[in-house]
């Protein structure tokens, strides 16, 4: 069912228009709100049909949509999954992520602050076994909360993103499908079909046509983090407790 999904999905952000990658990075939005929102990937092609007058579909290449691969660090005890599922703020991760296509690849410091405000530094790498990388360990000690020796690979996840622009290029949303997973400590695999992660990133509080169609389609904000949910599906040691709500509401997705 999933490859004719895919399938309806390509057609229908053929008939969009396009921005291109070098268009993109000239919005800057500095004022910005991040709302999340969990959906089933069959709804997906009506939203972009929806979507279709009002937004542009970032193009790469011929691509209207990409393959990304993300390695993320934790420490043998899972610290920063613990911290983040412990809800606490002033929390980081650690991943390299792929750009597929664009044959790009990142090492990247997500940090959560005390105020809720999440800030991203990254630089340019060739390789995921960053801690065998001076550049990579220089960048590391300065903007990471853990020692080199602290981390080591956790977990593997895969999937396709769709980047969508409203026209007037106030607003920015990726929407994350076929996800995968797999587990650098318990060797266990999972994915998730059915599930669509639907990122809108606002320019203050400018109106989202994009949140008029979920509300018309009576889908409420959630949100999950990719890499608690990978670790919650492949490491049974976990606690994950405070998820349990979320994953049954992904459940009966």
């Amino acid at each position: 069912m999933i490859d004719q999904v895919v399938k309806t999905i390509d057609e229908k952000l053929s008939a969009f228009d396009t921005i291109s990658l070098e268009e993109m990075s000239g919005i800057r939005l500095m004022n910005r709100i991040d709302t999340k929102f969990l959906v089933n990937v069959t709804q997906l092609p009506i939203l972009l049909d929806m979507a279709q007058k009002d937004y542009f579909v970032q193009k790469i290449g011929d691509l209207r949509k990409a393959f990304y691969r993300t390695l993320y660090y934790d420490t043998p005890t899972a610290t920063m999954y613990t911290v983040h599922h412990d809800g606490k703020l002033n929390r980081q991760k650690i991943r390299v992520r792929e750009y597929v296509e664009s044959n790009l690849m990142f090492l990247e410091v997500k940090t959560k602050s005390n105020k809720g405000r999440t800030s991203k530094k990254r630089i340019t790498v060739t390789d995921e076994n960053v801690l065998q990388n001076p550049e990579a360990i220089a960048f590391l000690n300065e903007k990471s909360k853990f020692k080199m020796n602290e981390i080591d690979f956790r977990l593997r996840n895969s999937f396709y993103r769709i980047t969508l622009v409203n026209k007037e290029k106030s607003e920015r949303l990726t929407i994350d499908f076929n996800i995968n997973f797999e587990n650098c400590v318990t060797g266990k695999k999972d994915t998730i079909s059915k599930l669509c992660i639907v990122e809108i990133k606002q320019d203050g509080n400018a109106h989202s046509h994009f949140k008029d169609y979920l509300s018309s389609l009576r889908i409420k904000k959630r949100s999950i983090s990719k890499y608690c949910l990978g670790m919650i599906l492949t490491d049974p040691s976990l606690k994950s407790n405070r998820f349990k709500e979320k994953i049954r509401y992904i459940d009966k997705l």
